[in-house]
């Protein structure tokens, strides 16, 4: 990536600040359906600034990680420590209803289309997470291990409106989803790390939100 190190850091913060205070505020004063908020609010909010700062850069899609490359690689990445989310999901399913209940949130909506939402969801998430910041941060800082704690540590708190606002989680369950969150954009900054290519870190991410919703 051929960008200034002062570019790079100065650029992740402007956009960091920026989504945590504007998606804050929206969490705060505003709840839409679903669909409206993930195919349309959302993209806008967090995709047109990310797409802006490239642009901005001189830089392409490649720099997000949207890439053919290691595809595969990406996957089985993907498949591999998503298996590993699904199976604690079906352990604490399991103690929650002394028993397997997997129906208990998948809701009214159709599930392919609750599906479809999941990938909009993910795609946005990750390119502005994944693909944008930490891929900037680890570029300035040239440690990846420090790029990943700082960019989940931003991950946890954007999450913290949902918790609170939409949520409404108590504080001992709103500290466990936090800590889950941080773990899981641990683990997605690792495989895209690896790889390279966001896919990794969309799929990942739309693994680790269904056993939550099928399984929670």
């Amino acid at each position: 990536m051929k960008l200034k190190k002062e570019t790079a850091i100065k650029h992740a913060t402007i956009l960091a600040a920026y989504l945590l205070i504007v998606w804050g505020f929206y969490r705060l004063f505003f709840k839409l359906p679903e669909e409206i908020e993930e195919l349309i609010i959302k993209p806008i909010v967090w995709l047109v600034p990310v797409f802006y700062l490239v642009k901005k850069e001189g830089g392409n899609l490649s720099s997000l990680g949207i890439t053919t490359k290691k595809l595969f690689p990406a996957i089985y990445f993907a498949l591999s420590l998503g298996a590993v989310f699904a199976i604690e999901a079906m352990i604490i399913n399991f103690i929650k209803y002394d028993g397997f209940n997997f129906l208990a949130n998948i809701g009214e909506k159709a599930l392919l289309s609750s599906i479809g939402i999941s990938f909009a969801t993910a795609f946005s998430e990750e390119i502005s997470f994944r693909g944008y910041l930490f891929n900037r941060i680890w570029h300035a800082l040239k440690k990846e291990w420090l790029a990943n704690i700082i960019t989940s540590f931003i991950w946890a708190l954007i999450h913290v409106p949902m918790a609170i606002f939409i949520w409404k989680l108590s504080m001992d369950a709103a500290i466990a989803y936090l800590f889950l969150t941080t773990i899981f954009g641990i683990g997605s900054a690792f495989i895209f790390a690896r790889t390279q290519n966001v896919f990794s870190s969309i799929l990942l991410h739309v693994l680790w939100e269904w056993p939550i919703i099928l399984f929670r």
